[in-house]
């Protein structure tokens, strides 16, 4: 399985999915897909598909869906991070007994297009089950079941527009007189994490930055350089820097500071 889109579904009790009827959903959901359950050798049964099955083909990927009878391990940081957004992700968490891994298989993924049929295998699994209550993506990211079955319809929209804020999420931070926000989630794309700082742009402009850069790195992968610049103009212009984030131990990111002329 690939690592780093091994996604969790959260259950509030064990259950097993019904494959014919997630079919039958990313049929109706996303009618450009082509999707297929197989059998555990990889070859589609089509006169009589086997609902038990963990194995459906979307396109050119295999998705893989077990049912484990068990709560995740837990992790009070990403809870933390995901009640700034959502205030009853610890609640959630707690009550959960049961998760679905959902992964796409195979070697050297593409990163995105992965990303994106794994999102629309996810939005279906809790369109036609109502154990389903979170989503935690790359051990990274919570979601509310909700919010995913409603993005995910965007699974393979054009960029911009496809629902990276599932896949990556960003904190704001304050230190002393700035402000600033990191990612959680883009390493995966792009094989770092954002951290941006910034004097004088407010929180949302901030925040629009930082977004703005990590869907650019989610569409192109790693092309960023170390020095790079990045903005609309010389008043808001922001340069990236290579570096071993101080704030946040041992995360390697790509560090941004933007301080625009007054």
């Amino acid at each position: 399985m690939s690592n780093s889109f091994l996604a969790l579904v959260l259950l509030e009790k064990p259950a097993s999915p019904d494959m014919v009827l997630v079919v039958k959903a990313l049929h109706a959901r996303h009618p450009e897909l082509g999707a297929e359950i197989v059998d555990d050798r990889g070859a589609a049964d089509i006169r009589q598909p086997p609902a038990s099955s963990p194995l459906i083909r979307c396109g050119d990927e295999m998705v893989a869906v077990m049912s484990m009878p068990a709560p995740i391990p837990q992790d009070p940081g990403l809870w933390s991070r995901a009640a700034t957004t959502w205030p009853e992700a610890g609640t959630v968490a707690a009550r959960h007994r049961g998760h679905l891994i959902v992964s796409v298989l195979g070697q050297d993924l593409q990163p995105l297009p992965a990303a994106r049929v794994t999102t629309a295998v996810i939005g279906a699994l809790i369109a036609t089950m109502p154990e389903c209550s979170a989503v935690v993506w790359g051990t990274k990211v919570a979601r509310p079941a909700k919010l995913w079955m409603e993005m995910s319809r965007q699974s393979f929209a054009p960029f911009p527009d496809y629902p990276f804020t599932l896949w990556v999420d960003i904190q704001p931070f304050r230190s002393e007189a700035k402000i600033g926000a990191v990612t959680m989630g883009l390493s995966a794309f792009a094989g770092r994490e954002i951290e941006f700082e910034t004097g004088k742009l407010a929180l949302p402009m901030m925040i629009d930055r930082v977004e703005g850069l990590a869907v650019y790195l989610i569409e192109h992968g790693a092309v960023v350089k170390d020095g790079d610049t990045f903005g609309g103009d010389e008043h808001e212009r922001f340069t990236a820097h290579y570096r071993m984030s101080a704030r946040f131990a041992g995360l390697p990111v790509l560090f941004c500071a933007a301080d625009p002329a007054s």
